[in-house]
């Protein structure tokens, strides 16, 4: 029998996974998942704009948030068979996936691995590109860095990353609900995630193997995956839609909630119509 409401446990692949799970039972399903280094409770706008007329799922990854680490090395790969996992613990044959950052490299290994499971795609503030040797070595920095002078310089530090500039000064409760959740995301999960996050492997090769409706996303702001990075994709998925959010950085869903939510409602309403109309590409489902 189903669950709803939030912070609901679940065995997975031998851990405690938490999830929030809303909205009517016949309806199509869109599952969250969240960046590094946070938990599902940054989809909370966005679940509550659509738990009306969608089933919408948002759940921890293994070692944030409330679910276990478990004793497996992290790497993308292992993320998503967790995510399958869920869907098929929870009965959920197909869904539409909601990715940003690391959740973003999630959605997309899996809409590759597994095709036949997703009637679409949303990637906000992500990319396709691996690693370069320049940002492997700074992922080891900020592993040593939080060794020696602990999360909080480490979270201090990456609020100036993640954010908008006008963000910083009018967005202080945001800034400080994200600080906590670096914060209290355990330290042994920051080193493994980060690790996972050098070792991954491109995607951009094979995006155009991806046929069924892509929304890419992406702050204006977006420093650490910047507009290029969101264009990229969008000329490699051919039946893809590029909207650039205002006034955001790297967490745009937190920062500009409304034009986030208002892109992901109109491309939700297109897929639920079957038919897409694109600049470059229309696209009509059977």
């Amino acid at each position: 029998m189903r669950r709803i409401g939030n912070n609901i446990s679940i065995i997975i692949n031998k851990l405690t996974v938490s999830y929030s799970d809303h909205g009517p039972d016949d309806a199509p399903v869109i599952i969250f998942i969240h960046g590094f280094p946070f938990n599902k409770s940054m989809w909370n706008v966005q679940m509550d704009a659509l738990k009306n007329n969608y089933r919408v799922i948002a759940y921890d990854i293994r070692g944030h948030g409330n679910s276990d680490p478990g004793n497996d090395e992290f790497f993308i790969e292992l993320f998503v068979n967790d995510m399958l996992r869920l869907m098929e613990k929870l009965k959920i044959e197909k869904s539409l996936l909601c990715g940003l950052s690391l959740g973003g490299y999630i959605a997309l290994n899996a809409v590759l691995k597994h095709p036949d499971r997703f009637d679409g795609l949303i990637l906000s503030d992500t990319q396709c590109m691996a690693d370069t040797p320049e940002i492997k070595e700074n992922r080891c920095i900020a592993i040593t860095r939080i060794k020696e002078k602990g999360v909080e310089l480490y979270a201090d530090e990456s609020i100036k990353k993640l954010f908008s500039g006008g963000s910083i000064t009018s967005n202080k409760n945001v800034i400080a609900e994200v600080k906590t959740m670096i914060i209290n995301t355990p330290k042994q999960a920051l080193y493994n995630t980060l690790h996972a996050l050098a070792e991954r492997r491109e995607t951009c090769s094979r995006l155009q193997e991806i046929n069924i409706p892509v929304l890419i996303m992406v702050g204006k702001e977006d420093k650490i995956t910047p507009i290029a990075a969101a264009k990229q994709m969008h000329e490699k998925i051919l039946n893809s839609k590029l909207e650039i959010i205002q006034q955001a950085g790297h967490l745009s869903n937190l920062e500009n909630p409304t034009a986030f939510n208002t892109h992901l409602v109109n491309f939700l309403e297109l897929v639920g119509k079957k038919s897409f109309l694109f600049k470059r590409y229309r696209w009509e489902l059977n």
